[in-house]
């Protein structure tokens, strides 16, 4: 039990000495988008580089799965982020109110800005609708309940593929955990959906996350139900098939990641180094940011959270001037806003 004890102490001064290091080298900025809470709970934020500047989304409410949980959102100006805005709510047409879900932002270059959400009693009940916006997120149209067995992107951002195919990386938990791809080559007017890549009864995996490769290829990193590691894929034909999934090195609690590609061909993931406990989720605490040349070997490149709590479901770009940006769940209170910068390692 002592020497238990001894390796767990030794592994948290490794890591708070890891924290030191890299904020003071990598970590531009860490801000709370607000302050004042709109909403008791927050969870599942989403970020996108408009032509005005960034904008950044989540669900908020009572607590998760509450009626009265709707989406919010916020945008970044020269004195700070805007007081969050609510502009959707799951108001059926009867009038009964369904609980929001994990709201993923995507700006068309040259176009409008999306906005994905899901609304239903709970994961493996809810449906996937969109909204569009003409300037910048300012104002919305009305919400469009996408086609029957189309969610949208599940939690992270989709990506433009080369071919002008918006790739949404999604996935579904009505029949264990299964991952699929939805397409639409016109903005989300029309859809495509492939089979899932796994059947969820030995590889549970969900809402995965979209990397290029210079070769060409394609890479998903996912949430695992059961392994205790993030789960990849990979792709050669520009998502229409996959490989079957394989664990990575990479430890996972049950836990929402997000990746993203970076200019200069690394990659970029934002997770919680966990495992899960007894068979049960783990802790969501540390949360770091991993860097990679080959999405295979991962370096930490900066530690954004240590101390006990939840921080969670992070959301990660890299704007055009190189940044990287990431919000993340703050113990479910407040959205935290972190800007990275990628060339410090």
């Amino acid at each position: 039990m002592k020497i238990a004890s001894l390796s767990f102490c030794i592994a948290c001064l490794i890591h708070i000495g890891l924290f030191a290091q890299s904020s003071n080298t990598a970590i531009r900025q860490r801000e709370f988008i607000y302050e004042k809470a709109p909403t008791p709970e927050c969870h599942a934020s989403t970020i996108a580089e408009t032509p005005a500047g960034l904008i950044a989304s989540w669900f908020g409410g009572t607590y998760e799965r509450h009626p009265d949980v709707g989406i919010w959102v916020s945008h970044h100006s020269k004195t700070g982020w805007t007081t969050p805005v609510e502009v959707a709510t799951g108001v059926q047409p009867d009038g009964k109110r369904l609980p929001c879900w994990n709201p993923v932002l995507f700006q068309i270059p040259n176009g409008e800005l999306l906005l994905f959400y899901k609304v239903g009693p709970s994961p493996s009940t809810w449906w996937g609708m969109l909204k569009r916006s003409k300037d910048n997120g300012n104002t919305w149209s009305e919400a469009e309940r996408l086609p029957d067995g189309i969610l949208g992107p599940i939690k992270n951002k989709p990506v433009l593929l080369p071919s002008g195919v918006l790739l949404c990386p999604t996935s579904s938990e009505d029949h264990n955990w299964r991952v699929h791809f939805e397409l639409t080559r016109d903005w989300g007017k029309t859809w495509e959906k492939t089979a899932p890549i796994n059947d969820g009864v030995t590889n549970g995996a969900i809402q995965p996350s979209v990397l290029f490769h210079k070769n060409g290829e394609l890479q998903i990193l996912c949430r695992s139900q059961k392994l205790g590691f993030i789960q990849e894929a990979w792709s050669k034909d520009g998502g229409k098939t996959w490989s079957a999934l394989q664990k990575t090195s990479l430890p996972n609690p049950n836990s929402g990641t997000d990746a993203v590609t970076l200019k200069d061909g690394r990659q970029v993931l934002v997770y919680n180094p966990t495992s899960p406990v007894n068979g049960k989720s783990g802790p969501r605490t540390p949360l770091d940011v991993a860097i990679s040349n080959d999405g295979k070997t991962w370096k930490t490149l900066a530690v954004l959270e240590n101390e006990p709590g939840e921080y969670s479901y992070p959301a990660v770009i890299q704007t055009a001037d190189g940044l990287v940006h990431i919000t993340y769940t703050w113990k479910r209170q407040r959205v935290r806003h972190v800007v990275v910068d990628p060339g410090k390692i």
